[in-house]
């Protein structure tokens, strides 16, 4: 039996648990660790310049490949810091490990230089978080941790490590566990058989239905059944913004996404329904908009692998808790085998009205001669990438307006902070992106205000050149919460205007990247061009936008799906 020191056990535990890259940033209660990672090569360490976009790259790695993400920060402001990315990845299901370095079992409680309670602290937004109570424990809580991480609803899961528990001479027998037990954790692994038989007659039975998904299908890697079944049965497809990608959203079928910015032919057809099947969906508020006007002549299948999330915000009438991939291969299975087939021409007047819906609206806007439009950077940017681009973006309206106008057509490429909307998301996850698809073209969407909150990880990408192009809609403001102002506060714009910019060029230079500046609209499809063509380039590209444009569709506060705001003078 090998005989290892705490950090070298951790260390060897990450290469058998097949961690590829470890994000973070040393300090005195991790350094022993550190010192692990320094005399191995198998683990590859991204030193980071903040910690919050150690845990933000680590999100944007796990979002693109589906494999948990790890961070490692020291005790005290190294753990706090991370908290912000923790609360990140638990709104969105994220699966991830932060190994967090304590100070000695011995000063714990003793307001010790650097101590904070990261259990404590990180409680609310943790899947999990487990402490190392001995050093020959490290193998078995590393494999929890994975393990908890990874499977059911994912999540993230902070594990504390005293430093004493790390001390290089100090070793004791290592072993890595090969099966988890956990007696109180049992995430089902199929749906109840009578559930889905229920709900796949429902859904025959419908004359209005509509297939709702969100990022549990994503997460699931169910984007394949969901879409053989969607086609299979012909019927109207709408997904969340957790849910991009996870159904082609080119396909005829695809109503697009729905919600407060979802489209009008989306969140029409949820409010006329009279079946909905939810699939890895959480009837979030920025979908139902008040819950007691949300579908009211629809029945609910709610599918989701997370019991808790089942019929807390809505009724489900019929409830299935199991993972979207098996539970979505039973009902297509039961589909194909059923006598029972859709009211065809019910289906085909559902449609004829969808399609009124669609014409009607439409995603259009208002474009101008010489002001540049956000969206047509977006619909640009996708033409020229072929729509084929990861894309990561910030919170705000680059957000909305990425996400409306990319349209995916795979799952794994839209990277976005849904549930927290956390500002300063977007670089630090292209570059966990980018690392581990270094081939593949990587754009982070965002604005003046959110890019200066991680702007100091242009240093990282130099260091271990990610060359990711960072699309900047500058439009001199905070413009979600402009827009805000200007549609509930009679336009009083209360620090919601970026004055004293930087200029973003020389900055980028600064950090020995590349710059371009777009403030003419014909010159901004062959500028974007140029900027793809820089392969082996990070580049910063800041291209000026029309100042007053807002986000439309937009559901009106308090209302049901089918009240929105179609302009800024168009109400429905």
């Amino acid at each position: 039996m090998e005989l290892l020191s705490g950090a070298d056990m951790l260390i060897r535990s990450l290469q058998d648990e097949g961690i590829e890259y470890i994000y973070g940033y040393p300090g005195g209660a991790a350094l022993h660790i550190y010192d692990a990672l320094f005399r191995q090569d198998k683990v590859k360490h991204i030193l980071v310049r903040h910690e919050q976009a150690a845990v933000h790259m680590a999100d944007g790695y796990a979002r693109a490949t589906g494999k948990p993400g790890t961070v490692l920060v020291t005790s005290g402001p190294g753990a706090t810091n991370t908290i912000t990315g923790i609360a990140t990845a638990f709104m969105d299901s994220i699966p991830m490990v932060v190994l967090c370095g304590q100070v000695a079992s011995t000063l714990i409680g003793e307001d010790a230089f650097q101590e904070t309670d990261m259990i404590g602290v990180s409680r609310p937004v943790v899947k999990h978080n487990l402490s190392v109570r001995h050093p020959e424990e490290i193998p078995e809580v590393i494999r929890k941790a994975y393990y908890i991480a990874a499977t059911g609803r994912p999540g993230p899961v902070v594990v504390d490590i005293p430093k004493d528990m790390t001390t290089p001479n100090e070793r004791y027998e290592y072993a890595y566990p090969k099966k988890v037990k956990l007696r109180s954790y049992n995430p089902a692994i199929r749906g109840h058989a009578g559930q889905i038989k229920k709900a796949v007659d429902m859904l025959l039975a419908a004359r209005r239905p509509v297939i709702y998904a969100g990022g549990g299908v994503v997460l699931g890697k169910a984007s394949d059944q969901l879409t053989e079944f969607v086609r299979k049965l012909g019927y109207p497809i709408t997904n969340t913004l957790m849910g991009i990608g996870c159904y082609p959203a080119s396909d005829k079928q695809h109503l697009g996404w729905l919600g407060m910015h979802g489209t009008y032919e989306a969140n029409m057809a949820m409010h006329h329904a009279d079946l909905i099947l939810a699939i890895g969906a959480r009837f979030d508020d920025r979908v139902t908009n008040a819950t007691e006007k949300f579908c009211p002549g629809a029945r609910i299948i709610h599918v989701d692998i997370d019991p808790a999330s089942i019929s807390k915000t809505v009724e489900a009438d019929v409830p299935i808790v199991g993972p979207v991939d098996a539970v979505l291969k039973e009902m297509l299975s039961l589909v194909k085998e059923s006598k029972q087939k859709p009211d065809a021409d019910a289906i085909a007047a559902w449609w004829k009205q969808i399609e009124e819906w669609r014409a009607f609206h439409g995603m259009r806007y208002e474009t101008s001669d010489d002001v540049i439009k956000p969206q047509e950077v977006i619909e640009i940017l996708h033409r020229l990438t072929n729509g084929e681009a990861f894309v990561t973006s910030d919170v705000g309206q680059h957000q909305m307006f990425a996400a409306q106008y990319y349209k995916f057509d795979k799952p794994n490429r839209w990277i976005n902070s849904g549930g927290l909307g956390t500002m300063g998301f977007g670089l630090p996850a292209a570059m966990g992106v980018k690392l581990t698809h270094p081939d593949d073209e990587v754009l982070c969407i965002t604005g003046e205000g959110s890019i200066q909150m991680n702007i100091q990880e242009l240093s990282t990408c130099k260091q271990y050149n990610l060359p990711v192009k960072i699309i900047n809609l500058n439009n001199q403001a905070l413009g979600m919460v402009k827009q805000w102002q200007d549609m509930n506060y009679e336009s009083r714009h209360s620090q919601s205007y970026m004055e004293s910019l930087p200029d973003f060029i020389k900055l980028a230079e600064s950090y020995g990247h590349k710059g371009v500046r777009i403030e003419k609209k014909a010159e901004l499809e062959s500028k974007l061009k140029e900027v793809l063509a820089m392969k082996d380039e990070l580049v910063f590209v800041d291209i000026y936008v029309d100042r007053f444009e807002h986000v439309y569709p937009m559901q009106v506060a308090r209302g049901s799906m089918k009240d929105m705001w179609l302009s800024k003078t168009e109400r429905v």
